[in-house]
């Protein structure tokens, strides 16, 4: 750790020496530059990955994709070892259980279906999110589904909590 801070240490020092011997250089020989301001860095995925909010949608919107591709063994993968998923009045405890209670949703060639993120709230602590958004069946609005991720690695987060609730039609309570 003292080595690193040494060579950042070094490496700043020459920065500024390799600095003061360019100015140095301009002035000397009469003219003037303007030296352009630094370029931001480029937006990538990489760079909206870092935030723990992008993660999170990224995280939900894969999980998300798993249905719709039919792919029951990448579903099962963003499931946490200790999850808890509610279904109507039943409740599943722990991937396994929660797996199991799923897989016939994976049976058909089409899927059943589908979910999207609008809203994905991350703690402070960056260790745990709330993603929420609309589940469709026929491209009709059926529910609102709730999920906790839980960040168990890094850049690698897993749902602890998922719950729906049925949406009321207009007027209805």
């Amino acid at each position: 750790m003292h080595t690193q801070r040494m060579r950042t240490a070094r490496n700043n020092a020459l920065c500024v020496l390799i600095a003061a011997c360019l100015l140095t250089a301009c002035a000397s020989s009469g003219k003037t530059r303007a030296v352009p301001a630094p370029l931001p860095p480029p937006v990538t995925t990489a760079t909206l990955l870092a935030s723990p909010t992008a993660q999170v949608m990224a995280s939900e919107r894969a999980f998300a994709k798993t249905m719709a591709e039919r792919d029951f063994k990448a579903f099962t993968s963003y499931l946490a070892s200790d999850a808890v998923f509610f279904s109507g009045t039943s409740v599943q405890h722990g991937a396994a259980e929660v797996a199991a209670a799923w897989k016939p949703s994976f049976s058909a060639a089409k899927a059943p279906f589908s979910w999207a993120p609008d809203v994905v709230e991350v703690l402070a602590s960056g260790k745990l999110a709330l993603s929420t958004g609309p589940v469709y069946v026929g491209g009709t609005m059926v529910s609102r589904y709730n999920s906790i991720w839980r960040l168990e690695a890094p850049n690698t987060w897993r749902v602890v909590f998922d719950k729906g609730e049925a949406v009321c039609a207009p007027g209805k309570p």
